[in-house]
């Protein structure tokens, strides 16, 4: 197999049109390959400095997760340090977690911060929403956001060899103006097993109206266990607005 590794978007772009398969840090594919053959060509971004990005609203699809530190966001921070073994979080890296992977621990995260991708694909690069993402799992160079008044994230303890474990994250988005003073968003995400879902409502100081109103959205569907999580994540990012 022959590693290529490009120093630029359009670079990357040729390897892509030349059947090049992108890999990040191979600890999803590895596995895969030893069973079923390797491909002739795999492509990283390692190289690509879009894909390399660490900033407080962007992060870079080629950056490795042990490089996610407190520059981003507490929820997006936290849902990377808790990963995997340490081994794994200095090898895998954020697009190979939100594209490439099953369980997708970042992609509860990355849906509170409503965040949005700028992938690279046949025609070149272009924005999409995280839903796109998922679906048809594009190669992504970075995913940006607008930074929330106060986020948070948890991560429960699961049985080794069950389900993955359940996540819960929370953010409180400022109103569209950026008026710290006025909070005007609460969103939140759970996966479920291998489902995430997510939902948003309007911010209030009172958990309690913004807990009876996620009770009317699909998470009222999810088993007591998360549901109880979920009310327990709400009122600690509420009460951190200090609202």
């Amino acid at each position: 197999m022959q590693l290529r590794l490009p120093a630029s978007i359009s670079d990357a772009q040729r390897c892509l049109a030349e059947g090049a398969v992108p890999i990040g840090g191979a600890t999803l594919v590895w596995a895969a390959w030893q069973r079923d053959g390797f491909p002739e060509q795999a492509v990283s971004l390692r190289h690509v400095p879009e894909a390399n990005v660490v900033g407080a609203e962007e992060i870079g699809g080629a950056v490795l997760l042990h490089r996610v530190d407190t520059t981003v966001p507490e929820v997006l921070h936290r849902a990377a340090c808790g990963i995997g073994t340490g081994a794994v979080r200095r090898t895998a890296t954020v697009g190979g977690n939100i594209v490439g992977s099953t369980l997708r621990c970042l992609l509860p995260a990355a849906l509170v911060l409503d965040a949005r991708a700028t992938v690279l694909g046949p025609d070149g690069v272009y924005d999409t929403d995280l839903t796109e993402l998922v679906a048809k799992r594009p190669l992504l160079l970075s995913l940006r956001w607008r930074t929330p008044l106060v986020s948070g994230y948890r991560k429960v303890e699961g049985d080794a060899g069950g389900p993955p474990p359940l996540v819960v994250a929370a953010a409180v988005h400022t109103d569209a103006d950026g008026d710290a003073e006025a909070p005007g968003l609460l969103r939140v995400a759970v996966r479920d097993g291998y489902e995430v879902l997510s939902e948003s409502t309007p911010f209030d100081p009172d958990a309690d109206q913004v807990l009876h109103a996620l009770e009317r959205t699909d998470l009222a569907a999810l088993p007591a266990p998360a549901r109880a999580h979920l009310r327990e994540q709400v009122t600690d990012v509420l009460a951190r607005t200090g609202a």
